[in-house]
This record gives structure tokens, sequence and C-alpha cells, in this order.
């Protein structure tokens, strides 16, 4: 297929970027036009814009530019599936930004009729704003191929039911440390069996994927502060405990 060829103004117009933009994707590698001319004038293809925007829109998501060229790299041969990842994780943000709206409005709401807006309300607003962020940093544990993977499983239907099992469960292992059950007892390893069991489904058995999963959350130290852990003090040594008396078993 033959391609036109834009020079680098006509290129920035065409795709609505500044010139100095296209100058410094230029310069870190993420975008490099396809000839020069005679003048040294920078040529690009219609390819080049297949690729700019994928750039644009994995920035928009909040990936970091050298994490962006890691990502497209050699992969323009499975356009479809970028783009599908691509599409997952904007649409996952969606979900996160509508919740961020709701709490907000919900505190707008009660400015307008002049009630302060309580510490549980603030704490909500703070903690979906939270949601929305966080996915820059716990993406970069995991490889392209790995999360298009999980992007192709990660339907509204999986998430929604994901989320409200891992809710239940957390709840679960946070009462059962609460009273004080053994960590060796059939009730404590049904517990790890229920962890377990989610684990798998959001792997896909996929060990590449759980060996990254097992890196992030022992990586506490270079945690962002704004994300925690979903498990009290104490949930995280009763399931510590729980898990070493299942391996002794």
């Amino acid at each position: 297929m033959n391609q036109r060829t834009y020079r680098v103004r006509q290129f920035a117009k065409l795709a609505g970027v500044t010139v100095r933009t296209l100058h410094h994707y230029d310069h870190l590698g993420l975008l490099k036009p396809r000839a020069h001319t005679e003048s040294g004038y920078r040529l690009y293809g219609d390819l080049d814009l297949v690729r700019l925007q994928q750039i644009i829109t994995l920035k928009f998501i909040g990936v970091p530019l050298q994490q962006i060229r890691e990502l497209i790299d050699g992969q323009a041969v499975d356009l479809a599936g970028l783009l599908r990842m691509q599409r997952m994780m904007l649409e996952e943000q969606q979900r996160n930004i509508e919740q961020a709206i709701q709490a907000i409005r919900q505190a707008e709401n009660l400015a307008l009729a002049g009630t302060e807006p309580d510490s549980e309300t603030i704490t909500k607003i703070i903690e979906v704003i939270n949601m929305a962020t966080n996915n820059e940093w716990v993406n970069s544990y995991y490889t392209q191929e790995q999360l298009q993977t999980l992007a192709e499983r990660a339907t509204p239907e999986t998430i929604a039911e994901g989320q409200n099992a891992w809710s239940q469960l957390i709840a679960d292992i946070e009462q059962a440390a609460a009273n004080g059950v053994d960590p060796a007892s059939k009730e404590a390893q049904q517990l790890i069996q229920r962890q377990e069991e989610l684990i798998g489904g959001f792997t896909g058995g996929d060990p590449g994927i759980r060996e990254n999963l097992n890196k992030l959350w022992s990586d506490k130290g270079n945690w962002p502060t704004t994300f925690k852990s979903p498990y009290s003090q104490a949930a995280e040594a009763f399931l510590e405990q729980a898990r070493g008396h299942g391996k002794q078993g």
C-alpha cells in the first residue's frame, strides 16, 4: 500500500499536535520520521499517524513516555491487540473517574445545603481519585503482553464480580483475624483457598503474571504513598501464618 508522506508541519497539523512535540518524540526515539528530504526536513507517513495515536492514548492514561516506547516497539503487527488493550485501560479509567465525580458531587451537594462534608465523604473522594491514578505504577510490573492478556479478560462483568469477591474475602479475613481464629484451622485454610482461587482468576494460570504479581506485593518499599494494603497489619500476620500452616500440611 502506498503511503502518503508529510513534512513535519503538515503532519503536526494533521495530527493536532505541535511541531515541538514531534521533535521531542523524535529525540526520545518514540516517533522518528520515516525519512528526510534532501534539505533535511523530516518526513512522516500514514503509519506514523497510527504510532502517534498509540503514544497519545497511552500518555493520556498516565503511562510514562519511556514505558510507552517499550510497550509499542515491535508491536505494530498486533495493532488490534494493542488498540484493545488501550480501550480496556481507558474504560477502566472512565469507571474510576465516574466514581470520583459521584463522590465529589455528593460533597458539593452537602456544601450547597450549608453542611460541611464529613471526613468519610472527603476520604471517599481521595480514595476514588487515587484509584484513577494508581494504574501507572501497577502496570510497570507487567510486560506489554501480560497487560494485553489481562485487559482482554477484564470485561466490566468480570471486574465487578472480582471486586465484590475480593471485598467479601478481605472482610472475612479481617473478621477471622479480629476473632483470633487459629491460622492452622480449617476456617483459616478455606480463606487461603478462596484467596488462591481469586488470584488464579486474575492471573489466568499464567506463571509469568503470577510471578510479577508476587513482585508487586513484595515490593512495598516502592509503593506510592497513595496506595495502601487492603489488609490491616493483624490480617496480614494472620494470612502469613495461615499460609505457613498450609505449606506444612
